[in-house]
């Protein structure tokens, strides 16, 4: 729960993202993103999760509960919005380091905030991570150039690429879930 994420956002989504994780933290959930859009005039967006990577409609509700006095009190955005709260979704974003290895195996998307190999935008399979670095198997590339690895630290945005293989996953850890401690009729 203590991990720090290391993909952050800045300027007005950072402001609200200060205001806000800690009362998503106190709630037992993990801030993910806080995303500020144009959509439908103003949409703030806050992607929570428990520490287990879960978020139910009324995990939702309670994050709103909870962080919408706060945001009154507070008002960093100077217009009226929306406020969505969300899971963040099975093509995800990866931001704290434990996202990078926990997702190894599958597509993913990364773009830096500066350039590494002539490049900012990097898109492979995951292979975790090496100190403080991501490394991905790029399939862009020939095999003695194939492995980037990408410090943390300039990675300005990461997310998982919906695949059928991702799909697999999510689907068998949806159905394990709602039979653990479900059934004791045997």
């Amino acid at each position: 729960m203590d991990e720090p994420r290391v993909v952050r956002e800045s300027g007005l989504d950072a402001r609200v993202a200060a205001i806000v994780e800690p009362v998503v933290e106190d709630l037992g959930f993990r801030l993910v993103r806080v995303k500020v859009t144009g959509l439908n005039g103003c949409t703030l967006q806050i992607m929570a999760e428990r520490p287990d990577g879960t978020m139910t409609v009324d995990d939702c509700e309670d994050v709103s509960r909870a962080v919408s006095p706060v945001l009154d009190v507070e008002d960093p955005i100077d217009k009226a919005y929306h406020l969505e709260i969300s899971s963040p979704g099975i093509d995800r974003p990866l931001v704290r380091k434990s996202d990078f290895d926990r997702w190894m195996g599958h597509e993913t998307k990364i773009e830096l905030a500066r350039m590494q190999d002539g490049r900012k935008r990097f898109r492979g399979i995951l292979l975790g991570t090496r100190d403080d670095a991501v490394v991905l198997r790029l399939e862009d590339k020939k095999a003695e150039e194939a492995e980037a690895v990408l410090p943390l630290e300039d990675v300005s945005d990461a997310r998982l690429v919906l695949t059928d293989a991702l799909i697999d996953e999510a689907l068998k850890a949806d159905s394990k879930a709602r039979n653990v401690g479900g059934n004791d009729d045997a």
